[in-house]
């Protein structure tokens, strides 16, 4: 007769089995995650066109990552990056709630009815081999995976081992009642909460169901408890995030819940249909294939649920959710669950470069719209000063988090081509940023400049044509603000409207041919400086107007060419890094309005 284990050690096997489950979920998720790169990025693109295409989409994949929680914080973070819309995300979350039962049928098959050491080593090995002889490539992610895979089965086996010689009395003894189901139910969300994964409550149930530690009714009871628990992860992943990504949260929040009072409703009758049915298949009732079909089931039965509820649910939470990330300075496609995907995050990190560019070309017409575009001159509009403060923290603030995602991406594994983009991408990040702090400086400038009276056209004449001497008095007055001085710059701040407006990232000009149409913006610009840069000197020099004026102008010239070089540069840049994919091309999709007609 064997000898029963000791506690201590029953224990160590619990403690050690869920560690290298947990262990096992991370190696095969976080290789995986290596291994697809753009890939993954395809199969977003292809597969969620449809609700039925990302419901198919979030089974498969979850199938593959072993992990519904881990899929569902991805979609949150797809949604943030802006790789997917809400209403595709939403359907790729629900099917990822079906895809986790197939971690119960991999145990159920694998877990008890094979020998995992002869399983799971050879996995462990050859994945190791892979990682160790490829790494920095795509075959280290995929040896990761294969590893991960075979260390999840191992730690299944010490789950077996550590409830072997248990029986129901080792745990508080919880009846197939409703009462006990449901504190069955609260005891799953706990353990979900603390491991961090469903799969992984999955996993110790059915072994202690396996072991005959707790009837299937109080396992199923976890279980559920699990679905619901899962639901934590998404939450927190969604805390500070965009509108979709915490409108997503909530629909997972609402689809486990729905789910679950579902399951607890029918238990007994689907229990009860279940284990008929498997009697009459096999001639016996297997207590943990019965789990597993249960699980499927009312998951299953929660989609069907939602079907015909989707629309008014979308429209429901299109409605909700919009209030402090809509604020400017907030990243809108960055976000931390998809940083651990390189590719993908390498898409995000345009996406937002695009976006602070755009900011910045806010920005700088704004600025040069406080100086003279026209005669008469208009004077500032009230809090003028405080609107271009904010526009300016809000650049310096996406320059901030631009940085910070590019140190956490750069933590991750990466080919050498996403490795190689992040530089580029910080340096226009700080041509953007120059190009709004020496245009904040202009706008204030031209701001705070006395406007004179008049219109200057005689003046203007004077100014253009050196070779005339003569000058009226009433009209060569001296002062920042001389009629003849502002004649003669407004076609440079005109010229530098018009450069602005072609190189704004996200405006109509970009495209094919849109670098073409910035260089030319560019070179009417430098005539412009050029024609009123020595125009001025020449009327300074002759007296026509006063030189302490001339230099303040050329200064603010000097500055609003500077200002023009650094966008010049930034776009040049842009458009020298590789074409993102056809999902990503072009300007950002507005989720909010995909999504509004998607559920029409």
């Amino acid at each position: 007769m064997a000898a029963t284990p000791s506690p201590l050690l029953m224990g160590v096997s619990l403690l050690g089995g869920i560690g290298l489950f947990l262990l096992g979920m991370t190696m095969l998720t976080d290789g995986l995650k290596l291994a697809a790169g753009r890939a993954l990025e395809r199969i977003l693109a292809a597969w969620t066109r449809t609700r039925l295409h990302g419901l198919a989409t979030g089974v498969l994949l979850t199938a593959l990552v072993q992990s519904s929680t881990a899929m569902t914080v991805a979609a949150i973070g797809f949604v943030n990056a802006g790789l997917l819309s809400f209403t595709s995300a939403l359907w790729v979350v629900f099917g990822s709630n079906v895809g986790s039962s197939v971690t119960g049928w991999l145990v159920a098959w694998i877990g008890f009815k094979m020998k995992i050491d002869a399983f799971a080593l050879p996995f462990i090995g050859l994945g190791m081999a892979l990682k160790l002889t490829g790494e920095g490539t795509r075959r280290a992610g995929l040896g990761m995976a294969l590893a991960g895979f075979g260390v999840l089965f191992l730690g299944i086996d010490m789950l077996k081992e550590g409830f072997e010689g248990l029986g129901p009395q080792a745990l508080p003894p919880l009846e197939s009642t409703l009462g006990g189901v449901v504190l069955a139910g609260l005891l799953g969300i706990g353990l979900t909460i603390l491991l961090q994964a469903s799969a992984a409550t999955f996993a110790l149930v059915l072994t202690a169901v396996a072991g005959g530690m707790m009837p299937v009714e109080v396992g199923a009871g976890m279980v559920i408890g699990a679905n619901i628990g899962t639901t934590l992860t998404g939450i927190l992943a969604a805390i500070g995030a965009t509108s979709n990504a915490r409108r997503l949260a909530a629909a997972h929040v609402l689809f486990n819940f729905v789910t679950a009072v579902v399951a607890m409703a029918l238990l007994s009758p689907l229990l009860a249909l279940i284990h008929a049915v498997g009697v009459w298949l096999t001639g016996s009732g297997d207590v943990v294939t019965q789990l597993v079909i249960f699980h499927t089931l009312f998951n299953l039965l929660g989609v069907a649920l939602m079907w015909p509820l989707s629309g008014p649910l979308v429209r429901f939470l299109l409605a909700r959710f919009g209030s402090a990330d809509e604020d400017a300075a907030r990243p809108r496609y960055l976000d931390r669950n998809v940083a651990a995907v390189p590719a993908l995050a390498l898409q995000a990190l345009r996406r937002e470069m695009a976006r602070m560019g755009h900011l910045a070309m806010q920005l700088a017409g704004e600025a040069v719209r406080l100086n003279p575009l026209a005669l008469p001159w208009p004077p500032a509009e009230p809090q003028a000063n405080a609107r271009l403060a904010r526009q300016l923290e809000t650049v310096e603030q996406l320059q901030k988090e631009i940085g910070r995602f590019v140190s956490e991406i750069s933590r991750n594994p990466m080919h050498k081509e996403v490795a190689n983009q992040l530089p580029e991408l910080l340096r226009i990040a700080t041509h953007f940023d120059t190009l709004s702090r020496v245009m904040h400086h202009v706008g204030v400038q031209g701001s705070h400049t006395p406007r004179g009276e008049g219109s200057g056209a005689s003046v203007l004449s004077v100014l253009i044509l050196p070779g005339r001497t003569e000058s009226p008095a009433a009209e060569a007055e001296a002062g920042a603000a001389s009629p003849g001085i502002v004649a003669c710059v407004v076609p440079v701040f005109v010229a530098a409207q018009g450069f602005f407006a072609s190189a704004d990232p996200e405006g109509a000009h970009q495209g094919p041919g849109g670098e073409w149409l910035v260089a030319e913006a560019r070179t009417a610009f430098e005539e412009a400086y050029q024609t009123a840069k020595a125009a001025l000197l020449h009327a300074g020099a002759g007296g026509a107007v006063d030189v302490n004026a001339v230099y303040d102008w050329l200064s603010r010239m000097s500055d609003l060419r500077r200002a023009v070089e650094q966008g010049f540069k930034a776009i040049q840049r842009l458009a020298a890094l590789p074409e993102l994919s056809a999902q990503t091309d072009g300007a950002p999709v507005d989720n909010s309005t995909a999504d509004m007609e998607s559920a029409e």
